[in-house]
Order: C-alpha cells, then sequence, then structure tokens
C-alpha cells in the first residue's frame, strides 16, 4: 500500500516514521505531476515545496496552529496532507478545488493568498490577535525568496523585528545553489543557536553580566565578536540586524534536518526565520530544467512536458510589437515585475537587455521607476497583469498622472483569466483607472490591432493604459487604419439599438449579429477614456437604445460612465449596462463563468431582444 493511500488527515501523517515520509514525499510528486498535467496549474514551486510542507504539517498541529502560505499557488502539498486530495480532480475547475487557499473550501485555509509579499503581514496580524487573547500557538509564514524581497515583506520584518511578536517565517529559497551554503559550519552554528542549553547559558551570563558596568562591556563585546563570525561565513547579519533570529541555511529537501529545527524554532520566544534552500521543478526533469516555463501551465503530456500551442495570443503580440517599435525608438524602454515570459518580454530582453528592466515583484517601485524615466525623455512601457497593478494604484495617481508624465501601462490579462480564480480575474481595471485624471485608456479589438494601438501610445505625451485580454481572438476582425483621440469606430450601422462594447467583447458582439442576422449598430469603443462625446450625441439625436458591453465590473466600468455621460446630454432611450455584478468571479473555464455571469451569447441576445420591443 501506498504511504498516500493512507493519508486522509494530518494525524495520519504523524504516524509516519522517516523512511515513510521520504516514500510519501515522492508519491506526493508523482501525484501533482499526474494531476497538473491534466488540470493545469502551477507545478515547480509545488514539487519544489514537498519535503518542507511534510515537515511543517508533522511537526505543527494545524488544528491549532496556524500557517500562511505566501501567493498561495503552492499550497497544493498542503491541500493534499490535509484531506483534500480526493478532490484533486476538480483542481481549478468550476466549482472545484481552488488552486489557492479558500476559507470556505478548508478549515485548515486560515488566510487567502493570491497576491505575492503578503504571508508575514498578515502572520503578525494573527500573532498580535493570539497575544491579545492570552492564546499560545503557533503561527507560520511560508514566503519565497521572489516575494521576501518586495516592499511589503519589508516593512513588516522592521515591524516585527522591532516589536519582537513570536512568529516562525520560512524563507523558501529555490533561487539560491544549496551546495555553498549548507556546511559542516553554517549547520553547527544553526545548532548552536537553536540548542536549549546555550538559550539558557546566553540568557543566564546576560543576567549576571548586566548588573555590573565590566559586565556589560563583556556581553557586548562577546555579542559582537559572535555577530562578526556569523555576518562573515553565513547570510544572518541582515535579519538579525533587524531583530529576528536567523537560522540556516538548511537543505529543504531534507526532512529529518528541517523537522530538527523546526522543533527548536517552536521554543524561541520571539521572531525566528528560518532559511531553506530548496529545488524549484525537483522531481520531474522538464520542470528543473526550465522552472519559469512550468510555473503556470495548462494541461500537458507529462511523458513529453509542455509543448507550444502556436496559437497566436495577445501576450505574444505584444512582446513582437515591442520589439519592433523599440528597433526604431530607442527610448523606448520595458518595465516587468517578475513576469517576463508572462507578459512576452523574452524576446525584448534578449534583443534589448539595457533597455529592460525586471525589478522583481515590486509593482508600486515599477510605477514610479517608470514616472522617473519618463520625466527623463525615457519612454517606459511597464507590462503588468491587471490584478497585479492595483498594487501600485497610489503611484499611478501621485507619480504618473499628477504630474500628467507620459508613461504606457501594457495591462495584460484584463478581464476574466479563468482557472486562477478570484484573485487573478483581470475585472477592476477600468475601474479604478477610470477615475485618475489625465488618465487615457485604449483596448484592440482584435490581436491584429494590439501592434497598432501600442505604436500610437508611445508616441503620445500623457500617460495611457493599454488593456487587453489573456488568450487569443474568437474571430478575426479587420484593424483599425486610422487612430483620431477619443473617437469610435463603427463596426456596423442599422437602426432602433446600438451596442457599445470594447476589447475582446466587440468579437462577441459581431458573432452576435451575424449569427442572428440583426440590424443594429456596433460600436467599437477603441477609447474607453475619454468617451466618444459626438457618438453619444448621435445616439441622443437618433433616439437609439443602448447596451454597453464590456468585461469589467458594472461598478465604476464603460457603460457606468456612457450612462453619466447620456444623462448629461438628456438622453430619453433606454439602456442596458452588461459586465460583472459587484462580486469577485471564481474559478472556471472563462465560457463557464461568462456563462454564470449571463454574458455569454444567448444572454446578451436576450437583452438586445428586450430592447429591440
Amino acid at each position: 500500500m501506498k504511504q498516500l493511500d493512507k493519508i486522509n488527515n494530518l494525524n495520519d501523517l504523524k504516524k509516519l516514521d522517516l523512511t515513510a515520509k521520504k516514500e510519501l514525499a515522492n508519491e506526493i510528486r508523482e501525484f501533482l505531476i499526474e494531476k497538473v498535467s491534466q488540470n493545469g496549474g502551477h507545478l515547480a514551486s509545488n514539487l519544489g515545496i514537498v519535503e518542507l510542507t511534510v515537515s511543517l504539517c508533522d511537526v505543527f498541529d494545524f488544528n491549532e496552529d496556524k500557517i500562511v502560505f505566501d501567493v498561495g499557488h503552492q499550497s497544493y502539498v498542503y491541500k493534499i496532507l490535509t484531506g483534500r486530495k480526493d478532490k484533486f480532480d476538480t483542481l481549478r475547475k468550476y466549482k472545484g478545488l481552488r488552486g489557492f487557499p479558500y476559507k470556505k473550501e478548508s478549515p485548515y485555509d486560515y488566510f487567502e493568498t493570491g497576491h505575492s509579499s503578503t504571508s508575514i503581514s498578515a502572520t503578525i496580524g494573527m500573532a498580535r490577535a493570539r497575544d491579545l487573547q492570552h492564546k499560545d500557538y503557533n503561527i507560520i509564514a511560508v514566503i519565497g525568496d521572489g516575494a521576501i524581497a518586495s516592499g511589503m515583506a519589508f516593512e513588516a520584518i522592521n515591524d516585527i523585528g522591532y516589536n519582537k511578536t513570536k512568529l516562525i517565517i520560512i524563507l523558501n529559497d529555490n533561487g539560491m545553489s544549496i551546495s555553498s551554503n549548507v556546511g559542516g559550519l553554517s549547520s553547527y552554528l544553526s545548532r548552536l543557536s537553536l540548542n536549549e542549553r546555550y538559550i539558557k547559558l546566553k540568557n543566564k551570563i546576560k543576567y549576571c553580566l548586566d548588573d555590573t558596568k565590566i559586565g556589560t562591556i563583556s556581553f557586548n563585546l562577546l555579542s559582537r565578536i559572535k555577530d562578526g563570525i556569523r555576518k562573515t561565513l553565513v547570510p544572518s547579519k541582515y535579519f538579525e540586524d533587524m531583530g529576528l533570529t536567523y537560522i540556516g541555511p538548511i537543505d529543504g529537501h531534507n526532512i529529518k534536518e528541517i523537522e530538527k529545527v523546526l522543533k527548536r524554532a517552536k521554543k524561541i520566544d520571539g521572531p525566528v526565520i528560518i532559511h531553506t534552500v530548496t529545488k524549484k521543478g525537483k522531481g520531474y526533469q522538464f520542470a528543473e530544467e526550465n522552472p519559469e516555463k512550468y510555473h503556470g501551465v495548462s494541461s500537458f503530456n507529462k511523458e513529453y512536458g509542455v509543448l507550444s500551442s502556436g496559437k497566436k495570443t495577445y501576450s505574444a503580440a505584444f512582446g513582437r510589437a515591442l520589439t519592433t517599435i523599440a528597433s526604431h525608438n530607442k527610448k523606448v524602454v520595458a518595465i516587468t515585475a517578475a513576469m517576463q515570459d508572462g507578459v512576452g518580454l523574452e524576446k525584448f530582453a534578449k534583443k534589448y537587455p539595457d533597455r529592460y528592466f525586471d525589478v522583481g515583484i515590486s509593482e508600486e517601485h515599477a510605477v514610479t521607476l517608470a514616472a522617473g524615466m519618463s520625466v527623463s525623455n525615457i519612454k517606459p512601457v511597464f507590462a503588468v497583469y491587471s490584478t497585479f497593478l492595483q498594487r501600485g494604484f497610489d503611484q499611478i495617481v501621485h507619480d504618473v498622472c499628477m504630474q500628467n508624465s507620459p508613461v504606457v501601462f501594457a495591462i495584460d490579462r484584463a478581464g476574466l483569466v479563468g482557472s486562477d480564480g478570484e484573485t487573478h480575474q483581470g475585472i477592476l481595471d477600468l475601474s479604478y483607472l477610470s477615475i485618475i485624471p489625465n488618465m487615457t485608456i485604449i483596448s484592440p479589438k482584435c490581436i491584429s490591432e494590439l501592434e497598432i494601438l501600442l505604436k500610437w501610445a508611445v508616441k503620445q505625451k500623457f500617460p495611457i493604459a493599454l488593456r487587453y485580454p489573456r488568450g487569443g481572438d474568437y474571430l478575426e476582425m479587420k484593424p483599425l487604419k486610422e487612430i483620431k483621440y477619443g473617437k469610435w469606430e463603427y463596426i456596423t450601422k442599422g437602426r432602433n439599438l446600438t451596442i457599445i462594447a470594447t476589447g475582446k467583447m466587440v468579437q462577441k458582439a459581431c458573432q452576435i449579429i451575424s449569427e442572428y442576422d440583426l440590424d443594429i449598430t456596433l460600436i467599437n469603443a477603441t477609447f474607453i477614456k475619454p468617451l466618444d462625446i459626438d457618438a453619444l450625441k448621435k445616439i441622443v439625436k437618433d433616439n437609439d437604445n443602448v447596451l454597453t458591453l464590456e468585461d469589467n465590473l458594472i461598478n465604476g466600468g464603460l457603460g457606468h460612465n456612457i450612462l453619466l455621460a447620456l444623462n448629461n446630454l438628456n438622453y430619453q432611450g433606454q439602456i442596458k449596462i452588461l459586465g460583472f455584478n459587484d462580486k469577485f468571479i471564481e474559478q472556471g473555464s472563462i465560457e463557464e463563468l461568462y456563462t454564470q455571469e449571463q454574458l455569454d451569447n444567448p444572454s446578451i441576445k436576450e437583452e438586445i431582444d428586450k430592447l429591440l420591443k
């Protein structure tokens, strides 16, 4: 019988000896490869964290102790060990097992994480709530080497180091060579700093020496000598200077070593950071050799690995277009926040390495960096997922738009993204960008129009958000031939009803008009801000009913702003705004979610019929 078959809850794991836990780790990897190859998901990060998660679930009691996985896509192993392995056939599917922690899914998911660098702040809050209620349990944050470099993580570390809140931080470092950092002396120093007798002796010496001036001098001298040795030999000094006890680096695939450290760390009264070194993609050759490619994947053949689909996507089209534009304009630079492959900048980075800037998981910094470049006669293009740009909202307002700086925001994954669920659906950007003065928002109706809009955008002298969806097109369309600021495009002209759609939703409208042979007007709102007031005046004059169509929240979106504008023009007709209601959208295929939200073609046709009547 396989070890994994024995695991139905956390208590089952605690019955296994070390040999059985090693077997379990190998079986979990096989299980992950099998399930993710079928459903898609985040593979490389989960393969790298298997032994660490097994050790955490063995040493701690998560019926009382609490854990928060940063970003959250590395929680698959934790889900398996907390009674959810039988649901993995539904992973990331509509109404199925979430790809991220989800409180409604399990009592073991204590905090929902989908964006990076939140775990330390969240667990500090949980720890202080524990202390205020005079309770005694452990709280653990698991954070990666990329996430811990972000500004929010730095702020949290500064807080906890000063206030000395009891907390265990696991630094899962899958970007560092283990051989150069894990050795006998490093292990010895880690064991020494955790040894109970050492801790008691250190405290007794300090107690005895503190009462005298010479004693204080002696203790401080001994501390400086110890700190000097550690600073020279292991990368601990930064964290210790911030007020945390640093342990490591340790081999994140050595269950025996990890559990020994975790058991001792539990007894330290204060913040502890345990530096574990792991290999992303461990156990699956394709993922080990190319971990970025296997970070987030669609379904694939596990025997051959992920193969290129050859499908035209907006991300790839953006990358090609920006590379071409940069060849003619040496002032154009590209900025990304640790998403080179995701936003299609691989070729740009290779061709123009001196004009390519990856700032890591620091969207706030990326926005203000772009603002600084723009006022210095450089043309920055910040390529970022819609859901991640939210993190830089204040910087967009204060550093870009208030100064009317000519930054181009290439907003990828706008609208529904599908199986990544609530944390990644890009359904807020039109709402939060539209309220900012000086911001211009545009969107291509098809892939072939993206390059045309991007070429136009980099020539302008004001902030521009260029918004486009994930994936490819529904149907081929002819791109715009000419761009006039603030002007919309008439796709069809008919009677009685005008549909105003934007972005990929123009394609849905075209499908419906063609399928049902409708004699109505369809407008492509290339400019979401500003609105085409002349086009709206014509609608008022003709007294046409209006249906607006967008893949954004209705509240604050395109339709909302069109309604306000029509009201100011004393519009007397009927208007129906179609978009997403005031809620976060769960995971599922994009078509399933369109149906759920009544934005599928039949549902849109019903609304058209009502207005035509």
